[in-house]
C-alpha cells in the first residue's frame, strides 16, 4: 500500500502483502476487459444505480436531514454542511448494554415503573404468563431491543415474583443451576432473569440445561431467559418476540408521565408524526416521550423534537460500532458498511462483497493472520433483523433489460448516509480496509458495484473531502485504466451533488493539467455536472480543447470525450442554454468549431429510450422548439447546417440523417418531425443535391432499397 493510503502510519510487512495490494489495483476482470464505455451509457448507468437519496437525474437537491442543517454525534462536534464548529453534545439514554446486563436485584420500584406502561409485544401474553407459571422456565427469542427484557420482567412481576435477580449473561449454560443457588431462602415465588445469554459452538443452551434449572427452581421460583437471533440453541423451545408498535409504547409512556388531554395534543405535533413514520425501536419510543414529556412542561424546544430521530439513528449507529463483539461480530460490522454503500441492491451482492471487507478489517486487526470468511453462516432474516433491514423483491436494470432480484435495504433510509460518515470520521483505523474495499469495487465487472463505490467515496468526500481526495478519488483518477477514472468521475459528480463545496474548481484545474488522465476525468465530469453551469461549463470544455489542438500529438481520445460531454450538455435540461453557449462560439476558432460540431452529431444520434427505432431526441427538441417559436429551432437548423457544410463531418452528419430517415419507417411522428426540418437545410444548390442525392440513394435496413419514406421526404425539399 502506498504512503497516501497509510494514514495511521506504516503498517508491518507481510509476505502477501505486495501482492494483494496489486490485486487491489486493478480490475477483477483484468486490464483485457478494461474499454472505455461511452458517455451516454456511463450516465445511464449512474441514473440507474445511484442510490435514491442521492436525487441524482432528479431537480431535486439532497438538503435537509442527514447533510443539511444541524447533525449530532459524528465527530465530537456539530456538524453544519462540511464545517465542524463548536462542540455540541445531545445525550438520550436509550438504554446502555451494561445497565441492561448488570447481575443483582432488580429494584420493586423499577418493576413498578415499568408495569404502568408496559405494552406487550404479542396479544396472548397472559397466556404466556400463564405458561410461565406452569413450565417454570421460559426462553424469549427475538430481536435486539425489542423489548425482551422488559417483557421478562413483567411475566416474572405479573407471577408475583418477588425479589427479581438478574444474572450476568457471561454465565455458562452449564452453570445455570448454580447461579440460581438459594431459591429456596425466600418466602413465596422468586424470580430469576437472564438478558441476552452468551452462547457459542462450544457452549451452545441445551434442553438438558433447562431441565436442570427447573429442577434447581422447584415449585416457588422462574427463570426467564432471553437470547438473540443468533443464538446456538439446542432442542431448545423458544418464544418468538416482536418489538410492540411505536405509537403504542410512545402512547403508554405519554400516560404515566403527563396524562389527560395533553397526551392527544402530543401525538398531534408534526414532529411526533414524522417519529412514528420511521420504525423506530421501543427504547427510543420511550426516550421520546420522555423528551416529549419536557416540552409539555416548558423545558425543551421544538427543534429537539425535530432533531430527536436524527439523533437516536447516529446514536444507534455509533453503538454498532462501538460494540466489543458480544452483540455484533467484525463479519456483521462488514455487512453493515456492505449494506450503507449497497442498500436497496441485492442481497446476494451485498453479502459477497461485504464478506471481502470482512477479510480486508481482518488483516487490518492482525495482519500476520491468514483472513477467514465462513462459507455459511447467519441466515437472511436473522442478519438484516441486526442491522435494523427489510427484505423485498425488485426489478433491477441490467444491460440486458430489468431482472427481478431479492433486495435488502435499512428500514431507515437515512441510515446508510450515517453509517459511512461515522465509519470514515469516527473509526479512522478502519480507512486502510475501506479504501482497499472501495479499491476492489471499482475495478468489478458490474456496471452497479462501480457506481455504489462511487456514490460511497461520494459521502465520504463530503464529511472529508482532502482525505477522500487523497486516498481514493486522485488515485482512480489518474489510473490508467479507463474503469478506475470512470468511478472517479462518477464520486465527483455525486459528491457536487450532495452539496459539497469546491468540486467545479478541482475540475476546472485538472481541465488544464498536463496529466491526460485528470484531463479526461474532468471532461467526463463537466458533462455530467454541466447543467447547473452550463456557461463556466462550456469555457472550461472549451479552453480543454485548444489545449488538446495545440500539442503535437493531440490525444484522439480527449477528443472524443470533449464531444460526448458536449453530448450530454446538449440532451440535458440546460440544453437551451448549452446550444447558445455553442452557438455563440461557433466560429471563434477551429477548436471551437470541432468541439460543437462533434458534440452535436453525437447527441443526434441518441433516440428516445435509447430504443433502435424510437424518435431521436434532438428531432423531437426541434420538433416541439418549432412548435413553441423558440431560437433552439433556428439553433439547430444553423448545427445541422454546418455540420453538413463541413468537410470534416459532412460523412458522419449524412450518416447521422440517413438513421433518421429509417427511424421515420418506423416511427410517424419522426416521419413528421423530419418532414418539417429538411427544408430548412435547404437554401442553396449544393445542400439541395447533397440531401437529395442521400433520400435517393440510401439504402434500406439490411442493404436493401431505400425506404418509401425516403421518396416522400425527397417531395418537401424545396429547389433553390
Amino acid at each position: 500500500m502506498s504512503a497516501e493510503e497509510q494514514p495511521h502510519g506504516p503498517q508491518p510487512p507481510t509476505g502477501g502483502e505486495q501482492t494483494s495490494e496489486a490485486q487491489d489495483s486493478r480490475p477483477a476482470d483484468g486490464e483485457a476487459a478494461d474499454q472505455p464505455q461511452s458517455a451516454w451509457a456511463a450516465r445511464r448507468d449512474l441514473a440507474h444505480h445511484t442510490p435514491r437519496t442521492m436525487g441524482f437525474g432528479d431537480s431535486t437537491r439532497v438538503d435537509g436531514g442527514v447533510f443539511g442543517g444541524i447533525n449530532h454525534g459524528i465527530g465530537g462536534g456539530t456538524f453544519y454542511g462540511d464545517i465542524l464548529l463548536d462542540k455540541t453534545e445531545i445525550i438520550y439514554q436509550f438504554g446502555a448494554s451494561s445497565a441492561l446486563h448488570a447481575a443483582g436485584e432488580i429494584a420493586q420500584s423499577t418493576l413498578e415503573e415499568l408495569s404502568a406502561c408496559f405494552v406487550p409485544g404479542c396479544p396472548d401474553f397472559e397466556a404466556l404468563v400463564d405458561r410461565l407459571r406452569e413450565e417454570h422456565v421460559l426462553v424469549l427469542s427475538g430481536p435486539y431491543f425489542a423489548g425482551r427484557r422488559t417483557a421478562a420482567l413483567m411475566l416474572l412481576h405479573r407471577l408475583g415474583a418477588h425479589p427479581v435477580q438478574a444474572i450476568g449473561r457471561d454465565t455458562a449454560p452449564g452453570q445455570l443451576t448454580a447461579s440460581l443457588g438459594g431459591t429456596g431462602e425466600h418466602d413465596g415465588r422468586t424470580g430469576h432473569v437472564l438478558c441476552d445469554l452468551i452462547t457459542e459452538p462450544s457452549r451452545p443452551l441445551r434442553e438438558a440445561d433447562l431441565l436442570a434449572a427447573r429442577k434447581e427452581l422447584g415449585e416457588a421460583a422462574y427463570l426467564v431467559i432471553t437470547v438473540g437471533p443468533t443464538a446456538l440453541l439446542e432442542d431448545v423451545p423458544v418464544v418468538s418476540w416482536k418489538a410492540p408498535l411505536s405509537r403504542d409504547v410512545l402512547t403508554a409512556h405519554l400516560d404515566m408521565l403527563v396524562g389527560g388531554e395533553s397526551v392527544a395534543e402530543l401525538l398531534s405535533l408534526p414532529a411526533v408524526a414524522a417519529f412514528l413514520e420511521r420504525s423506530h425501536q421501543p427504547r427510543e419510543a420511550a426516550e421520546f416521550a420522555r423528551l416529549l414529556a419536557r416540552y409539555a412542561a416548558g423545558e425543551a424546544d421544538a427543534a429537539k423534537l425535530e432533531d430527536f430521530s436524527l439523533v437516536a439513528l447516529e446514536n444507534q449507529v455509533q453503538e454498532w460500532f462501538e460494540d466489543d463483539g458480544t452483540v455484533l461480530h467484525l463479519r456483521d460490522k462488514a455487512f453493515l458498511v456492505a449494506l450503507a454503500a449497497f442498500n436497496e441492491g441485492p442481497y446476494a451482492l451485498t453479502a459477497e462483497l461485504s464478506d471481502l471487507l470482512y477479510a480486508f478489517l481482518q488483516e487490518t486487526e492482525n495482519g500476520m493472520r491468514f483472513p477467514a470468511v465462513p462459507v455459511f453462516g447467519t441466515h437472511i432474516g436473522k442478519r438484516l433483523h441486526l442491522a435494523r433491514a427489510r427484505r423485498f423483491e425488485e426489478e433491477e436494470p441490467t444491460e440486458w433489460g430489468p431482472v427481478r432480484q431479492v433486495k435488502a435495504a435499512y428500514l431507515d433510509e437515512r441510515a446508510p448516509l450515517v453509517l459511512l460518515r461515522e465509519i470514515w470520521t469516527g473509526h479512522p483505523s478502519a480507512r486502510p480496509a475501506l479504501v482497499r474495499w472501495l479499491q476492489r469495487l471499482a475495478g468489478d465487472g458490474r456496471p452497479f458495484v462501480r457506481t455504489r463505490a462511487a456514490s460511497t467515496v461520494a459521502v465520504l468526500a463530503h464529511t472529508d473531502l482532502p482525505s477522500a481526495m487523497a486516498l481514493v478519488i486522485e488515485p482512480w483518477a489518474s489510473s490508467h485504466l479507463y474503469r478506475h477514472r470512470l468511478v472517479a468521475v462518477n464520486a465527483l459528480t455525486l459528491t457536487h451533488f450532495l452539496g459539497t463545496p469546491n468540486v467545479p474548481r478541482i475540475l476546472d484545474a485538472w481541465c488544464e493539467s498536463d496529466e491526460p488522465p485528470l484531463r479526461w476525468v474532468a471532461i467526463r465530469a463537466h458533462g455530467l455536472m454541466g447543467p447547473e453551469r452550463p456557461s463556466e461549463t462550456l469555457a472550461a470544455l472549451r479552453a480543454a480543447a485548444r489545449l488538446q489542438a495545440g500539442q503535437e500529438d493531440p490525444d484522439e481520445d480527449l477528443s472524443g470525450q470533449l464531444a460526448e460531454s458536449v453530448e450530454l450538455l446538449l440532451l440535458s435540461a440546460a440544453r437551451d442554454d448549452v446550444l447558445a453557449g455553442l452557438l455563440k462560439t461557433l466560429h471563434d476558432d477551429t477548436p471551437a468549431t470541432e468541439l460543437a460540431l462533434g458534440g452535436f452529431i453525437s447527441a443526434c444520434r441518441r433516440t428516445e429510450q435509447d430504443e433502435r427505432h424510437a424518435q431521436p431526441i434532438v428531432l423531437s427538441w426541434y420538433a416541439r422548439a418549432s412548435a413553441a417559436g423558440t431560437p433552439s429551432a433556428i439553433g439547430i437548423v444553423t448545427l445541422w447546417r454546418t455540420a453538413l457544410g463541413n468537410r470534416g463531418h459532412t460523412r458522419e452528419a449524412l450518416d447521422v440523417l440517413r438513421l433518421w430517415v429509417l427511424s421515420a419507417d418506423h416511427v410517424p411522428g419522426t416521419e413528421w418531425a423530419l418532414a418539417a426540418l429538411l427544408p430548412s437545410l435547404v437554401t442553396t444548390s449544393s445542400e439541395h443535391h447533397r440531401l437529395s442525392h442521400l433520400l435517393r440513394t440510401m439504402p434500406g435496413e439490411d442493404g436493401t432499397d431505400p425506404p418509401p419514406v425516403a421518396n416522400r421526404l425527397l417531395a418537401v425539399l424545396p429547389h433553390p
